[in-house]
This record gives structure tokens, sequence and C-alpha cells, in this order.
């Protein structure tokens, strides 16, 4: 795993971007509108501000010591199954962030993160589908 490119993504993300969520979320609802339904108790973003956060301290995880990562995916798939999230959709939630990370990084996103990120992603998807 490519360490050094994934937190450069972040970061430049961060510094043109500032808080993600509500673009994250905003990317979700348009290709998951029937996840929406799902935060209609969160009216102040305060759900979705943690979640998040929960994806980039896996994230971290994952790139570091991966003490928690791969658990905690599978352990989440089985919760938000519980909430009626299906758990082919529970991941796409991973490619919106990326997606939403690319988009803030704009013209300083590389190559590199690219290919960085689509193989943290294939893990984050097999862990959520196969544990």
């Amino acid at each position: 795993m490519d360490t050094a490119t994934i937190e450069r993504s972040l970061e430049v993300a961060a510094e043109r971007g500032g808080d993600l969520t509500p673009a994250v979320y905003a990317r979700l609802f348009a290709h998951h509108p029937e996840m929406e339904v799902q935060f209609v108790r969160d009216t102040t973003g305060a759900v979705r501000g943690e979640m998040l956060q929960r994806v980039f301290e896996m994230v971290f995880d994952y790139i570091g010591e991966g003490a928690y990562a791969r658990g905690m995916i599978r352990n989440e798939v089985v919760t938000h199954d519980g909430y009626g999230v299906p758990p082919d959709v529970f991941p796409l939630f991973f490619d919106a962030v990326a997606e939403t990370l690319r988009e803030a990084a704009g013209e300083d996103w590389t190559a590199e993160m690219t290919h960085a990120w689509e193989q943290l992603l294939a893990d984050f998807h097999r862990f959520a589908v196969h544990g």
C-alpha cells in the first residue's frame, strides 16, 4: 500500500475542499437516493460527520498498523444491514469518499493517487464482502 500517496491525497483534498462531509453525502445520495432516508433523523449532520470521520480513521489504520480496519469494516457491514443498508451497497460509501477526495483535490490529484485509492478501495470492498 502506498501510504505516503494516500496521506498526501487526504492532505490535498482537505486543504482545497475543507469539510468534505456535505459533498460526500451529496455524491452518495445522487448515486443511491434510497440511502438518504437512512439519515432523516440526522438533522444536524452530526451522524454523517462521525461516519466520515470513522472512514478516515479506518483508512489511516489500514495504511498504518492495520490493527482494526478490516474487522471494523466487516462489523459495520453487519451493523448497517440492521439499519436497512444492503451489504452490497455499504462499500459504495468508500467509493463516494474517494470520488469526493479526487474532486476536491482537482488538478493536484495525480495518477499515483488514483492507483493508490484503487488498491485501497479494492481491499475495502473485499473486506466488506468477504471479511
